[in-house]
């Protein structure tokens, strides 16, 4: 297999950049960005640390991040399995990426930066939700934000699909993989009802 291994040899093959790709990017939070993220309830959060990379999916009831200021985004860390894989990776490496999505939108906004992970009581304190409060919050200082072109999502068709949830291996078989005598089908049956009280 033929591979690329400088960044010259790319050049020649893709020339250069769309000018509207590199004038849209801002280096903070302008109101339609504000707007927009605020409508988000998904993000996936690409961290990289000394093991290699990692991008987590996070989620919520109302806008998945908080807006602080123009430059600081506060992501609150839920209840999750605790391998905290982005955390440790930002305790040691502060470059972070937010993917930002809205069902029905075939954009996406991207916002890099650079994060720091908190447990103040008082920042925990402002998330609270049903008695219950983040272990920590995820601070990242925008460095830019920029709209991403929306081909890839017209590509595939992703909100217009509807649902191929039954085409796809559940959650259950994953670990009937690697445990034979799992029983996937009993996890996949239950695990809604086991989350909803775990959700934060």
């Amino acid at each position: 297999m033929q591979t690329i291994t400088d960044t010259d040899r790319l050049a020649e093959i893709y020339g250069a950049p769309v000018p509207r790709s590199i004038d849209k990017v801002v280096p903070r939070l302008t109101p339609a960005y504000d707007r927009w993220i605020r409508a988000a309830r998904f993000v996936i959060l690409s961290t990289v640390g000394p093991e290699g990379t990692d991008a987590s999916p996070r989620g919520d009831i109302g806008p998945v991040v908080r807006i602080a200021d123009p430059s600081t985004l506060l992501l609150p860390d839920w209840l999750g399995n605790n391998r905290i894989d982005s955390l440790r990776n930002i305790v040691r490496d502060p470059r972070v990426s937010l993917m930002f999505m809205v069902p029905g939108s075939t954009n996406v906004v991207r916002v890099n930066g650079r994060a720091v992970v908190s447990d103040d009581p008082a920042l925990l304190a402002e998330f609270e939700h049903k008695g219950k409060r983040p272990r920590t919050v995820v601070v990242t200082t925008v460095e830019e934000a920029y709209f991403q072109c929306a081909k890839a999502i017209i590509r595939s068709d992703l909100w217009g699909e509807g649902d191929r949830s039954a085409e796809v291996p559940s959650a259950g078989d994953f670990v009937r993989e690697v445990d034979a005598g799992f029983d996937g089908a009993a996890y996949d049956a239950g695990y809604r009802a086991y989350a909803e009280g775990r959700l934060w």
